[in-house]
């Protein structure tokens, strides 16, 4: 019991009362005790078990008619229970109301394991802030903090709310929630998100948002409202719930009124309508169904993969054609030396000569060319650094004048070089006025991308695409390096729209095309697909509101985890749906007949809602992958 809510503790304690009570009262019935009773007394004592066990269903029938909504499953208890007790059947009637909570609490425990499981990957969420009290720090809940106060984060701990540092320089763990496994640097002024660690120094930081607004509880709101985005199938459940359960209640009424009149047998075709009413409650439906893409959810939620809603799992069922952006999602997004070509020189003294002239900047290509050389550099060997945007840098090294950059820097001022070909970025150099080389820059494709790119067409996938705005020669190296189907390159953010919407226009009827990007630069490509996937970027707000689904560690190969999730999530749905409908279309033809009795119906509406709800269940042994 250490497991359940408090809620679900009470629902188990009043159903042990109620079968003892129960047990108790059947074999009092079945010696004779209640025989020389009146009907009265022996109803009186059934309603006390009737009463402990069902009253919550009672006082929601009644809750619901009096705001106009009659037609739901507690109306049919109601009305089912109470039309047994009137006809005699005191413990048909015990037992129905019994059973049918020991169905709602496998519910509830199916549903609470699936949000556990989601909650379970949500370790990001922070458990104190410190805030300086009287000169002391102290440690606070996270909700208690306003807009606008001052937090100290210390090295290693978790920042709490989302603000922005104000005092201090560190390191920032980000792999929590965009997937970077590489900390991002802080300092003064810039913006720091909830969930991320504080490596290495220690910040003072302003609040900008409000605990409940902050990066972390949306994230955590984003999963656990899923079930707000219906499936086709859900929403289908749902109409046909509205329509089929007042025809049932109709039917039954019909069956109780009509036939007596032609027979004068009252209670038999009473006691069949109530039998007819208890087999037809549509629960087993209503409740499995979203429970199956519920289980999807949290199952997909354990392996590091974040849906918004049924719909989009549905919708990866038949996902047919992926489409990625390539910087970032297909490549790692960080440049390293893949080649150095040297003229007159050699190529340690190259990448020695560039590393120095780059010693003073920040750029990712200069980082790059500084990890290459790999030694301290002396910077005293450095002077007269000039940056000219979009062209690189000139400097003085060791007292000669080197210029680094693109051809164009080397035609402005006369230097021939000899202009390669190579994918990737292409760093040209110049010393004293003479070309010495140059330094090829390129991403590196993400390890588990080509293996991802396999999967996804074993899982189904008939295309796998690739978009770029890199040149043609890039796109293609990698595009073979990974086995795509197609790529197109040189692109324009606007162009990857066109391109998609070409894509989607391929499509077959019934196949679904999601496009895999980082969910910033990429959004109107996101929202444009079938499905949207963010790659590593919870900590944008564009990511959030964009993509449909987002793979929280940034690695490809959950994508076709996520199509298989959703293909079990389909199939254990249609099963329920099959299984629930071929069993109470029988039962209620034997109900109509006289044959079923109302412990069949019982079975017929919560058997049959149990045994689909284990079958929902299933979703939720999936382990992470």
């Amino acid at each position: 019991m250490g497991s359940l809510t408090k809620k679900q503790r009470t629902a188990l304690l009043r159903i042990v009362v109620t079968f003892v009570l129960f047990a108790g009262l059947m074999i009092c019935e079945h010696t004779g005790v209640f025989e020389p009773l009146p009907w009265w007394a022996a109803a009186l004592i059934f309603i006390v078990p009737y009463l402990i066990i069902g009253y919550d269903i009672i006082l929601k029938a009644m809750k619901n008619i009096l705001h106009g909504q009659v037609f739901d499953e507690n109306f049919l208890m109601l009305v089912a229970t109470v039309a047994a007790f009137c006809i005699g059947e005191y413990s048909e009637a015990v037992a129905v109301m019994l059973f049918y909570q020991v169905g709602e609490l496998f519910q509830s425990y199916a549903v609470g394991k699936s949000r556990q499981s989601i909650t379970e990957l949500m370790n990001i969420v922070p458990e104190y802030a410190n805030i300086e009290w009287n000169g002391e720090l102290r440690q606070v809940d996270p909700d208690d903090v306003e807009v606008g106060d001052t937090i100290i984060i210390k090295p290693g701990e978790r920042i709490p709310l989302d603000a922005v540092i104000a005092e201090g320089d560190t390191m920032i763990d980000t792999a929590a929630l965009t997937g970077e496994s590489v900390p991002r640097h802080a300092s003064v002024g810039d913006e720091i998100i909830s969930g991320c660690i504080n490596g290495s120094g220690t910040i003072k930081a302003t609040v900008t948002k409000a605990f409940e607004d902050s990066t972390v509880t949306r994230i955590l709101e984003l999963v656990e409202n899923a079930g707000s985005k219906k499936a086709k199938t859900e929403n289908f459940i749902t109409r046909f719930a509205k329509v089929y359960t007042p025809f049932v209640t109709i039917a039954a009424l019909i069956l109780a009124v009509i036939p007596p009149l032609f027979d004068g047998d009252w209670s038999e075709w009473i006691a069949r309508a109530c039998t007819f009413l208890v087999i037809s409650c549509p629960c087993a439906l209503v409740i499995s169904v979203p429970l199956g893409f519920f289980g999807g959810i949290g199952s997909a939620s354990r392996q590091g993969i974040l849906v918004k809603g049924g719909s989009y799992l549905e919708a990866v069922a038949e996902l047919k054609t992926v489409v990625f952006d390539k910087t970032g999602t297909l490549t790692k997004g960080e440049f390293r030396v893949s080649k150095a070509a040297a003229v007159g020189c050699t190529e340690e003294e190259l990448i020695e000569t560039a590393a120095l002239a780059e010693c003073f900047s920040n750029h990712p290509i200069a980082v790059s060319i500084r990890e290459a050389y790999g030694k301290t550099i002396n910077t005293e060997r450095v002077s007269d650094t000039e940056e000219t945007a979009g062209h690189g840098v000139a400097a003085l090294v060791d007292g000669r004048r080197v210029l680094l950059g693109n051809m164009a820097l080397m035609r402005d001022n006369g230097i021939e070089a000899n202009e390669l070909t190579s994918p990737g970025t292409v760093v040209y150099a110049a010393r004293d006025g003479k070309y010495i080389g140059a330094i090829v820059i390129s991403d590196s494709v993400k390890e588990g991308s080509a293996e991802a790119i396999t999967e996804l067409k074993a899982a189904g996938a008939k295309r796998c695409v690739m978009l770029t705005g890199d040149r043609e020669a890039e796109a293609g190296a990698v595009s073979a390096q990974l086995g795509l189907d197609m790529h197109y390159s040189e692109l324009l953010p606007s162009d990857k729209v066109g391109i998609v919407e070409k894509l989607l226009g391929e499509c077959g009827k019934g196949e679904n095309l999601a496009f895999v990007g980082d969910g910033i630069n990429d959004a109107p490509v996101l929202a444009r697909a079938d499905i949207g996937i963010a790659m590593g970027s919870m900590g944008s707000d564009a990511a959030i509101e964009a993509a449909d689904i987002v793979i929280m560690d940034d690695d490809l190969r959950k994508i076709p985890e996520v199509m298989k999730t959703a293909s079990k999530t389909m199939r254990i749905v249609r099963e329920n749906i099959v299984f629930a409908l071929g069993v109470k279309l029988a039962v209620l033809v034997l109900g109509a007949l006289g044959i079923a009795n109302m412990w069949l119906a019982v079975f017929a509406d919560v058997g049959v809602a149990v045994i689909a709800i284990l079958n929902s269940m299933r979703m939720l042994k999936k382990t992470r992958t």
